[in-house]
């Protein structure tokens, strides 16, 4: 990892992401980086360019979610500061892994520096999800009441995540395969799915 690239990142870049929702603050950019890093060795990837591209994916959401992905890599893109590290062919290719990532999105993941950081977004752990999930509906639909925030996050998880969901996972090395299956059975099992619900609505709306 190129040292000055880390400190430029740590100083301009990471902290951009305290002002998001609480699903997608610090924490989640640096399990991002971390879990990219780690599906990185596992190829002929440039660790500085799957660095910069798991430390930016998320940057756009400063615009909004709808379009996070494009922004994201136009920020990137416009970074001029990056020049200082990586070519235009590799600023090129960064641009298009950040607009890559986003699990809703039509296309496949055009390189592999895409694919890395679209499987190390997905995250899936089942409490984790859940709990981003009522952190997202009660920042985003707040006039909910308890039990809408739970058919919202049903209905979520059920697009997302259950079987037929758009989520698509691209790295054989990952543990994401078997993770998914883990919060399948979850959504499967009604009892279990409100407990965890309510377990995270409590704790992210407690004074």
């Amino acid at each position: 990892m190129n040292k000055e690239l880390e400190r430029y990142i740590e100083r301009e870049i990471i902290p951009r992401y305290e002002d998001f929702d609480a699903a997608h603050r610090t924490d989640h950019v640096r399990t991002v980086i971390a879990q990219s890093l780690e599906l990185a060795a596992h190829y002929d990837a440039d660790a500085d360019m799957v660095y910069t591209v798991a430390a930016y994916h998320d940057t756009g959401l400063a615009n909004g979610r709808e379009r996070h992905h494009i922004d994201a890599g136009r920020i990137l893109a416009a970074d001029t500061e990056l020049r200082r590290w990586f070519s235009e062919e590799q600023i090129a290719v960064m641009r298009d892994a950040v607009e890559d990532h986003r699990a809703s999105s039509d296309g496949d993941p055009r390189t592999i520096y895409g694919r890395i950081v679209a499987e190390a977004d997905r995250v899936i752990d089942p409490e984790t999800i859940i709990r981003r999930t009522v952190q997202y509906g009660l920042a985003h639909c707040p006039e909910l009441d308890r039990e809408e925030q739970y058919a919202r996050c049903l209905a979520h998880l059920q697009q997302k995540y259950a079987e037929g969901g758009y989520l698509r996972l691209w790295i054989a090395e990952s543990e994401n395969a078997r993770r998914l299956e883990e919060l399948r059975g979850v959504i499967r099992d009604p009892q279990r799915l409100r407990k965890m619900f309510d377990a995270a609505f409590d704790t992210e709306t407690a004074e």
